[in-house]
């Protein structure tokens, strides 16, 4: 058999496997803007499964932000930061971001993906110990693995306990670290911020949090987990997406001190090798952090749209999460039966994706309903129609 006949068999088991457990992907195009409702397979549907928290990937101010950077810096930077790639746009940005997560500095990468992935390589060295919850994000599993030299541990889903007790094994040869999601985009809860910082200040350790899904969902004003709890600026370093609250696009960020954002321009691989962040995205990104700011009614309408929906699924008889966030995950456990409900909401005019195996544990699959701060009542009211008709 050639190798290319061995891939096509190989490749055809692992798809047909997908479908059989209910875990293949369709990837279904959307017409037009994004936003609470959108055009999808030409059918008009309430989305309640994006990530546009704040209702800001299509506002009109954002939009001309994004036209202004094209106009004024061209599609692209044409090279990496170091050699001609840094902009304007991007020191305006990343002054924007820093002020926003409390830290001295930052620095703007093409996706949160790439800056978490720039992250422990860059910053740790041998003899360092990471400790990351165990429902860390992705990026996060696949930054530490990237470290070389260093030992990692992962301690039980938001257990303080079981931290400590790493800690307290941990050697003191070098630094230690502590990550953990802001907010756990499967689950929806919140990291136990407060008590992590003080385990962290008890054993000297620094503390990292990707607060992707908690900026602009989170805080009196938006700026996430550590304004909920009221530690704006006591978390050590701070990883974000702009491509979900603040407008939607595309780009992320690490916020820390003047040192750490000084040693990553200096030497992560991911901005060393890879074009800037488009004018476009930095522009509209600042314009969206702007809005967020000047308008915390929308931080405050996203929670108020959530716990509307919390409220009418439990009516319904199925069970939800508590908690100030966005994400509102059903647990339904079988991965089928997930891919059939999701279908049949489509049906029913809703847009809610499953999610299954290897994205959660086996026998943990799930609808995740995400709330918007663009949902006006008569968009909750025909998701929940639906949701009582399924």
């Amino acid at each position: 058999m050639t190798a290319e006949r061995a891939f096509l068999a190989r490749q055809r088991q692992i798809i047909d496997n997908l479908r059989a457990a209910g875990q293949y992907k369709r990837l279904r195009p959307v017409g037009g803007a994004m936003g609470p409702v959108a055009t999808v397979d030409g059918r008009e549907i309430v989305v309640l499964c994006s990530n546009d928290y704040l209702g800001l990937a299509a506002h009109p101010q954002v939009v001309q932000a994004g036209i202004a950077g094209l106009r004024s810096y061209g599609a692209g930077t044409a090279s990496v930061r170091f050699i001609c790639g840094t902009l304007d746009a991007h020191l305006t940005l990343e002054r924007t971001l820093a002020e926003l997560a409390g830290t001295p500095a930052a620095l703007t990468f093409v996706s949160c993906w790439n800056a978490n992935q720039a992250l422990f390589p860059t910053v740790m060295a041998p003899g360092d110990i990471v400790l990351s919850d165990e429902l860390n994000h992705a990026s996060i599993i696949d930054s530490i693995a990237l470290a070389r030299g260093v030992a990692h541990a992962v301690y039980a889903h938001a257990d303080l306990a079981d931290l400590r007790r790493l800690l307290e094994r941990s050697g003191s040869d070098g630094i230690r670290w502590v990550v953990t999601d802001g907010v756990f985009s499967m689950e929806g809860d919140l990291a136990p911020l407060p008590g992590l910082a003080e385990l962290c200040a008890e054993h000297d350790a620094m503390l990292v949090v990707d607060d992707s899904h908690g900026i602009g969902t989170l805080g009196p004003t938006g700026r996430g987990t550590a304004e909920h709890f009221g530690m704006l600026g006591r978390v050590d370093v701070v990883t974000g997406t702009l491509g979900k609250a603040l407008g939607g696009a595309a780009g992320g960020f690490v916020a820390g001190s003047d040192a750490l954002i000084e040693l990553l321009t200096q030497r992560a691989r991911p901005s060393l090798f890879s074009n800037a962040l488009p004018a476009t995205v930095a522009m509209s990104s600042a314009k969206a952090v702007e809005i967020m700011l000047s308008e915390p009614e929308r931080v405050s309408r996203v929670r108020a749209n959530a716990q509307r929906l919390r409220s009418g699924l439990r009516e319904i008889g199925l069970r939800c999460n508590d908690g100030p966030g966005a994400i509102i995950p059903i647990v339904l456990g079988d991965a089928v039966e997930v891919e059939r409900c999701s279908k049949r909401l489509f049906e029913l005019g809703v847009l809610v994706v499953g999610f299954s195996f290897p994205v959660v544990p086996q026998g943990a699959a799930r609808l995740r309903v995400q709330a918007s701060a663009a949902h006006t009542t008569e968009h909750l009211d025909a998701a929940l129609a639906a949701f009582a008709r399924l």
